[in-house]
């Protein structure tokens, strides 16, 4: 029996292990446009490009959520799950990165224009509120899409919207995550893109279907 259990706990940690470096891997190749400019310019002068990419570099995140989709419900094949929620979300996760990058540029330009005006005292804490807002209904959007790539994205989106901001605390968290990951990212390129993004997608994805919960009842009136 302890010869067994043994067997057990190694093959879970190696499972754990292959789905978090295997997944880093997959997502810093579909997501490479974000992550050469992360890693090769200083973000506060290449923003301008940074929003450009990453519309194309979403898709990446709505595969990753859809391996951990499936790697909860037991299937234990990341490349070819990441290929296929590649596949079936591409559209869609392109589609929601253009309006969220182009809706947080518009947001962010307008804090730095009004910061220093005497409007700005009212207005700026008020965007500012906006883009958390418009960020953390962005990462509930794509694991929406990733958990069901078939509904109207119309309805995907107003579901995420609201289901986010009635379930703040729960974006507040995800989106501490996403700030100490971009922090990891800036002192410690190798751990932040080689390691630990995974795990904090994977926190990400598990919020945000906890988020959905209401949105995915199997209810006729969900």
């Amino acid at each position: 029996m302890m010869k067994r259990l043994g067997h057990d706990v190694y093959a879970t940690a190696f499972g754990v292990a292959y789905l978090g470096l295997m997944t880093n891997l997959l997502v810093l190749i579909a997501a490479l446009p974000v992550v050469l400019l992360l890693l090769t310019t200083d973000p506060a002068r290449s923003w301008p490009f940074i929003a450009l990419a990453l519309p194309v570099s979403t898709p990446a995140f709505t595969a990753a959520f859809t391996v951990f989709r499936a790697h909860s419900r037991g299937d234990t094949a990341v490349i070819g799950t990441f290929l296929a929620g590649w596949r079936a979300t591409w559209r869609r996760a392109m589609l929601v990165g253009a309006i969220s990058s182009a809706t947080l540029v518009v947001l962010l330009v307008d804090v730095r224009a009004l910061a220093p005006t005497t409007v700005g005292v009212v207005v700026v804490p008020l965007l500012a509120v906006l883009t958390v807002l418009a960020v953390g209904c962005f990462v509930v959007t794509l694991v929406a899409i990733a958990e069901a790539p078939s509904a109207p994205l119309g309805r995907v989106m107003r579901a995420s919207l609201l289901l986010s901001v009635r379930r703040w605390y729960l974006s507040a968290v995800t989106l501490g995550a996403l700030a100490v990951q971009f922090a990891a990212i800036a002192g410690m390129p190798a751990i932040g893109l080689g390691i630990t993004a995974a795990p904090t997608l994977y926190l990400a994805w598990a919020n945000a279907r906890h988020t959905l919960q209401p949105a995915l009842s199997p209810r006729p009136a969900a």
